[in-house]
């Protein structure tokens, strides 16, 4: 990784101008979702697709340099096989900062497509953010690149996370109680990580403290001295601790397997507070306790985990292991991860696969909301589900208002569900 520089990593959370490749006016769709939450945006957006004149009342550009003037930063939203010659534009066109959300690198093992970004991106001195990611959001510019259902109030806590649909959950969740300076979802990591965006945001003045969300680092050294140099509370936590998470976070941003016990020796060397899960992280750095309803739930002892956000399915992993719960290995994915595209159908089509199996007790479905999340209709969908089967479905309905009214449904319908990971890590 290249030397952070404070103008350098600015770029990401305070452009002047915005291009967003893929760009759609289709409800759904990843590029409509982008510019529905830029509709806010104290600067430019400028919107990129072949297929379209105008998208949200703004003119389209076929390509990135048909746009006439300089662009600070570019979000690429497009299918994996188009995106290493759009990144080849960005570098002709001059933009030096790149987010790419689009999926289907190294994650899934094409490592080719992704060796092919790093070398356009040393070409043209381009900085880029993932791939395979869910990208920034700063509440003080109304700048979010994400796909969540919420974008969070002003606050102080900036959050680092290698799981985007982790910040679907936490955004939604925060609402009423505390706020963000920034958010930066790192995906894979293939030029930019950790050490850069703690650097950025240990220098950014409205950010108090940091919480980490981590699958794995690339580079523990660094990592360490940019900590150990960082004046401000740094509150992490680590999928990981079981074989079961480890396996699951391979999958989702194509972590590898490191000892747990090797990452809490780098945390306490860098001054890093190490924490059992994301809520006692946010608990820390806002010194507020959140409630927490304790419920003891009878998951048997083998469970299948279903979820449309990698980073919390490797979560529960975790939390599996601690209370003895074992996963079992189903599609050689466990937990199976549908995406967080996934809509109620999807969910649907699982359920009817495993309705009339018999080698697992419980099956725990997360769903984080995100803009193209069904809530009531999966919620249905599971309801539908309990009555066709007689083993224990929990549903884990991620985060605040959005989802509080479906877990009155659930209940209603004798469906165990929580709204936190934490909820669910003290009843399992």
């Amino acid at each position: 990784m290249r030397e952070c520089k404070r103008g350098k990593m600015k770029n990401f959370f305070e452009p002047n101008t915005i291009a967003i490749i893929g760009a759609s006016d289709e409800e759904g769709k990843v590029g409509y979702s982008l510019m529905k939450n830029l509709v806010d945006f104290k600067g430019k957006v400028i919107p990129v697709n072949i297929k379209h004149e105008s998208i949200f009342g703004l003119k389209v550009y076929k390509n990135i340099n048909d746009y006439p003037s300089n662009i600070d930063l570019a979000v690429i939203a497009i299918p994996v096989q188009f995106v290493s010659s759009v990144l080849e534009d960005c570098g002709k066109k001059k933009i030096k900062d790149v987010i790419i959300i689009s999926a289907g690198f190294s994650e899934i093992g094409n490592f080719e497509e992704e060796k092919k970004l790093v070398e356009i991106a040393k070409k043209y001195n381009i900085r880029f953010l993932g791939p395979n990611c869910f990208g920034v959001c700063n509440p003080y510019v109304n700048l979010d690149t994400t796909f969540a259902l919420k974008t969070p109030e002003k606050g102080n806590i900036a959050f680092i996370s290698q799981s985007g649909a982790l910040w679907s959950y936490i955004s939604d969740f925060s609402m009423g109680q505390f706020g963000f300076s920034g958010f930066v979802s790192l995906g894979n990591m293939t030029d930019t990580g950790f050490e850069e965006f703690i650097e950025h945001f240990s220098k950014d003045e409205k950010t108090k403290s940091i919480v980490l969300y981590i699958e794995k680092l690339k580079n523990g050294k660094k990592f360490i001295d940019i900590c150990r140099k960082c004046k401000k509370p740094i509150f992490a936590v680590k999928a990981g601790k079981s074989e079961k998470g480890s396996k699951a976070a391979i999958s989702h941003t194509g972590s590898l397997a490191t000892s747990f016990e090797i990452y809490k020796g780098a945390f306490k060397q860098s001054n890093v507070i190490l924490l059992n899960s994301l809520e006692e992280c946010f608990e820390k750095a806002t010194k507020h306790n959140f409630i927490f309803k304790k419920r003891r739930i009878n998951a048997g002892k083998k469970a299948i985990i279903i979820t449309n956000a990698g980073g919390a399915g490797a979560l529960m992993a975790d939390y599996c292991s601690e209370k003895g719960i074992d996963l079992i290995d189903w599609k050689e994915k466990n937990p199976l991860d549908i995406l967080g595209t996934a809509i109620a159908s999807d969910y649907k089509k699982v359920f009817d696969e495993i309705k009339d199996k018999n080698f697992y007790d419980s099956v725990i479905i997360i769903l984080t909301p995100q803009k193209m999340s069904e809530i009531e209709k999966t919620a249905n969908e599971i309801i539908e589900f309990s009555k066709q089967t007689k083993k224990k479905i929990i549903a884990c309905f991620l985060g605040g208002k959005s989802v509080s009214n479906v877990k009155e449904i659930l209940e209603k319908n004798n469906v165990v569900c929580f709204n936190t990971l934490e909820e669910a890590r003290q009843s399992l």
